[in-house]
């Protein structure tokens, strides 16, 4: 293992993230909101961190492979995770506990949404912008704009690339080199950024408001400059415009690649999983708006359509905006849209959850067996549209399942060992874990009356949910250490 070289690595990613923080300091300058001076203080030592760390090892050219990727990756998740909570360690109002700020830095950066900060809308505009700013670089997995950025530094990308890039079928490149195919994401992510936060202005909101929501939007991450998130704006076109964002954002990447180099929308109807997703999507609001209306929850039609499209979308892709308190609602439909969110976006999206290829795989090979039981002798195999799958696939995605479940498991009975009831530990475990925000019970709001020990649990299922299960438990392999 080339320790020298990753911490090489480390030492300039840290350098190249101090640079997030000059866009908070500006906007405060703007806004003249003394809140400026935290992010100033985390840049000079985010800065310094970073040389100690790159200068005694600046000429280390070790060759990466797979298991050095896998640790750059954890640990690029955990340092920056950390250098993002100082300015918010810094900050005078609020007055944030370390558990409290890590909890915050590392929501916004693996774009899960879950807050512990209530009076939001009355923070100072910098730590709006930064918070928001968070999820925007988390949505995209900093690491796709480091592999861009690393191959200039004398660094191959590969490995990373592997290790970050949601979804079962990881060796699929949109181009050849890694680094354009980095690129080539990038483009893709901030013109859907631009045409969000322009839709958003032209729908009522301020620009400040448009580009803060756009970023949170477009990361499917669900962090809002107000209190009531979307509810605040009471605005249908708004939802409307937030919702055609979200699924445009929870569709593989690559699609999107294709379809823009090719010219061609027919990319979209040839992709099975995305099929599978507009058909969970369309399932939910439709049994949102059916127990919605049977209800009276809402006086009329298009506003019970207007709440079952906004909220099966946003939490369904795992997004966690909110126009209204859900877990108020029947509590069939709080449970089957936190069900939802295990599902999640699709592979290569920013969306959270399992992933849809994965969980239609998982159908696909229980259909399988179910045949077999009829006729034990046939030889069936999985198809993801007109392509066969190799066994090893399907095994693959049974492992992250197993995984998955037991990880769940694991973290919700120690939330209840903190003294979290069994519908809170459930919800903010899923919460968290599917990278979703908000939950049900004591954490349907905001996270900032539960126990530390229950923020530091759920901070790791964050990190859980967003590097894939695997890429962490890796690391806990006796196989890895000796390899």
């Amino acid at each position: 293992m080339q320790f020298r070289t990753i911490i090489k690595i480390l030492g300039q990613l840290v350098v190249l993230f101090s640079i997030t923080m000059v866009p908070p300091a500006i906007v405060s300058l703007i806004y003249k909101d003394g809140g400026g001076v935290p992010f100033v203080l985390a840049f000079i030592f985010s800065v310094m961190i970073g040389l100690l760390a790159y200068y005694p090892n600046r000429r280390e050219q070790g060759d990466l492979k797979a298991r050095e990727g896998f640790l750059i990756v954890v640990l690029f998740w955990l340092v920056l995770g950390t250098f993002a909570s100082l300015p918010l360690i810094f900050l005078q109002e609020p007055n944030l506990s370390l558990a409290d700020a890590v909890f915050e830095a590392f929501s916004g950066l693996t774009t899960t949404g879950a807050t512990v900060l209530t009076g939001i809308e009355y923070l100072p505009k910098s730590v709006l912008f930064y918070r928001q700013q968070l999820q925007w670089l988390g949505g995209m997995g900093i690491i796709v704009l480091a592999v861009a950025v690393l191959p200039m530094l004398g660094v191959g990308g590969m490995q990373l690339y592997r290790a970050e890039t949601p979804g079962p079928v990881k060796d699929s490149k949109m181009t050849p080199r890694i680094a354009d195919t980095a690129k080539h994401l990038w483009y893709i992510y901030v013109s859907l950024t631009i045409a969000c936060t322009l839709a958003y202005w032209a729908a009522g909101m301020n620009w400040f408001d448009a580009i803060c929501h756009s970023f949170s939007t477009v990361a499917i991450g669900g962090f809002s400059t107000y209190d009531a998130s979307m509810g605040h704006f009471d605005s249908p076109l708004i939802n409307f415009i937030c919702v055609i964002f979200l699924i445009i954002a929870a569709v593989n990447f690559t699609l999107h690649y294709a379809a823009v180099s090719s010219r061609n929308l027919r990319v979209y109807i040839r992709d099975p999983e995305f099929k599978v997703f507009l058909f969970i999507q369309l399932a939910l609001v439709i049994v949102c708006f059916t127990v919605l209306s049977s209800n009276n929850i809402y006086a009329n039609g298009d506003e019970t359509l207007d709440q079952a499209l906004f909220q099966a979308v946003s939490i369904g892709t795992t997004a966690g905006f909110a126009t209204d308190n859900f877990s108020a609602w029947p509590l069939f439909l709080p449970i089957l849209l936190i069900f939802s969110s295990f599902i999640g976006g699709c592979a290569g999206s920013t969306g959270g959850g399992m992933k849809v290829v994965r969980v239609f795989l998982l159908y696909l090979q229980g259909i399988r067996e179910l045949n077999r039981l009829v006729h034990p002798r046939a030889i069936y195999s999985i198809k993801l549209g007109r392509k066969a799958l190799p066994d090893k696939v399907v095994e693959a995605v049974w492992g992250f399942f197993s995984a998955y479940a037991l990880v769940f498991v694991i973290i919700m009975l120690a939330l209840m060992g903190t003294g979290m009831d069994n519908i809170t530990a459930f919800s903010a475990t899923a919460a968290c874990l599917n990278n979703l925000g908000p939950g049900l019970g004591d954490v349907a709001s905001h996270y900032g009356a539960i126990s530390d020990g229950a923020k530091w649990l759920l901070t790791i299922a964050m990190v859980f949910g967003r590097l894939e299960i695997f890429t962490l438990l890796v690391l806990f392999t006796p196989t890895f250490w000796r390899g």
